[in-house]
């Protein structure tokens, strides 16, 4: 598998492209501000074709691209219900002393929008499991893949980092949710699984179960079954 990760942005969100293989069809996680011509620079390079824009969720610094990116190669954006219109009112995912600092901001809802209610979708030759993980957003999802080699990674958006979790003080946070969604979805995969966050470097789950002082206390130091 072919996995192309750069930060963009003044919040430096990670965008990442995943293929098969180098020459194929690709898809485009989180784009957000900024991240176009980093996206442009790897699909020329890997001779890559989109197919598909997949967006963890709706916050500005992750979907702020996505229009264009996904106008621009006629393909659509894959979002949850509970995401979609923070796609053309990004000031609603900040709350009022955000968005007051940020000023004021405009965006254009995509030619094509797709619910993202599957829990698996099949794009660019990929199998991606797709994980409804509400609590950094009401819409956060997290996208899991196995690689032919038999490799795990999971793409956790802004739900699980290397050393800390998602925040949930904006609108649509829920400290609670976080907690079941890390505790019932992420822990319990295999300790090796790579996780690719929205912000940082990659980490594995075995890590930040051993390690991550934000995790609920009584999944810390449990080992992962899948």
């Amino acid at each position: 598998m072919l996995v192309v990760g750069f930060p963009a942005g003044a919040f430096q969100a990670n965008c990442y492209l995943l293929a098969a293989e180098a020459g194929r069809e690709c898809v485009i996680v989180d784009p957000g501000q900024g991240a176009e011509p980093g996206i442009e620079k790897a699909l020329r390079e890997h001779r890559l074709t989109p197919v598909a824009v997949l967006a963890t969720h709706g916050h500005v610094d992750h979907v702020a691209s996505a229009a264009a990116v996904a106008d621009t190669y006629g393909i659509a954006v894959h979002i949850r219900p509970e995401d979609r219109h923070l796609l053309s009112d990004p000031l609603a995912g900040l709350g009022p002393a955000l968005a007051s600092a940020l000023g004021p901001m405009t965006l254009t809802e995509p030619t094509s929008v797709v619910p993202l209610t599957e829990r698996e979708l099949d794009l660019a030759g990929l199998r991606i499991a797709v994980d409804h993980t509400p609590g950094h957003t009401a819409g956060s999802v997290v996208f899991r893949l196995r690689s032919a080699e038999g490799g795990h990674l999971v793409l956790t958006g802004d739900t699980l980092f290397a050393g800390s979790v998602g925040r949930t003080d904006l609108p649509g946070g829920d400290p609670d949710a976080l907690a079941v969604s890390l505790r019932t979805t992420l822990l319990p995969l295999a300790d090796d699984t790579v996780v690719l966050p929205g912000h940082g470097g990659a980490t594995t789950i075995g890590r930040e179960r051993a390690s991550n002082p934000f995790l609920p206390v009584d999944i810390q130091n449990t080992e992962g079954t899948e």
